[in-house]
């Protein structure tokens, strides 16, 4: 009842919209606060990311080759939290849920492509978007806004990031990341990942095995056709050497 007498108190049509839109957003934002509340107790069945790759592979295959298990916490082998955390965000366990300086190093890139672009004559307001992602960042990017990379869903994944780290606990969080992180075409989750690349469980995987599956996470599907990859190769060895430095939550 307060919200309509608001909008019939506002008069101008432009007015009642910008009403309208401020709504819709709080009411977005309400949504998505209650679905992470959950997640404290409830794993997702699935998530954005997953619901969008099933159905471009259904699209093009007419099948759905898809592999996931849901494992806890304590069946995911120390070795792959160390590489991931090593990998994809070695400060992992003692951030707020954002890198600061990699944000800021994100936008100083962006602005520079954009003005390059500008330069060429090049209007495109689909120009692809640097993250400086954390895994929090990825984990909330997984879970709501599978789509292209534009500033205003970058935005909302901050918003959404600062929403998990209030209300979920780090382990928890990661928890849900390895679950739930693409690891090749309808691979999905840590156990999948396991099983599919070495023929074992999630638990079992040796700190060269972590490691590699670590460095196949920005270019999953890349790495499953190329698997013998030098940089591959190269990349896992590092990541080996950073990974007993890696704290865990």
């Amino acid at each position: 009842m307060a919200f309509q007498n608001i909008l019939r108190s506002a008069r101008h049509p432009i007015t009642r919209w910008i009403l309208l839109v401020i709504c819709a957003f709080i009411g977005l934002q309400l949504f998505f606060l209650t679905k992470i509340a959950l997640m404290a107790r409830i794993a997702p069945e699935s998530t954005a990311c997953e619901r969008s790759q099933a159905w471009q592979i259904l699209q093009i295959k007419q099948r759905l080759p898809w592999r996931q298990t849901w494992v806890p916490y304590d069946k995911i082998s120390d070795q792959l939290k160390r590489a991931v955390i090593a990998s994809e965000d070695d400060i992992f366990a003692q951030h707020d849920g954002v890198q600061w300086e990699a944000i800021e190093k994100a936008w100083t890139k962006n602005a520079k492509a954009e003005l390059q672009a500008s330069r060429a004559a090049q209007k495109n307001p689909a120009i692809k978007v640097v993250g400086g992602s954390t895994i929090t960042q990825q984990l909330a990017k997984n879970l709501f806004l599978a789509g292209e990379r534009t500033f205003v869903r970058k935005g909302q994944e901050f918003v959404l990031t600062l929403m998990l780290e209030a209300l979920l606990p780090k382990q928890r969080i990661l928890e849900l990341y390895l679950n739930h992180v693409e690891w090749g075409e309808g691979i999905f989750g840590a156990e999948a990942a396991a099983q599919h690349y070495f023929s074992k469980s999630a638990y079992q995987l040796s700190p060269w095995e972590a490691g590699r599956l670590a460095v196949m996470l920005p270019r999953p599907k890349h790495y499953q056709k190329f698997p013998l990859s030098e940089y591959l190769a190269g990349r896992t060895e590092i990541i080996m050497t950073r990974m007993p430095r890696a704290q865990l939550p």
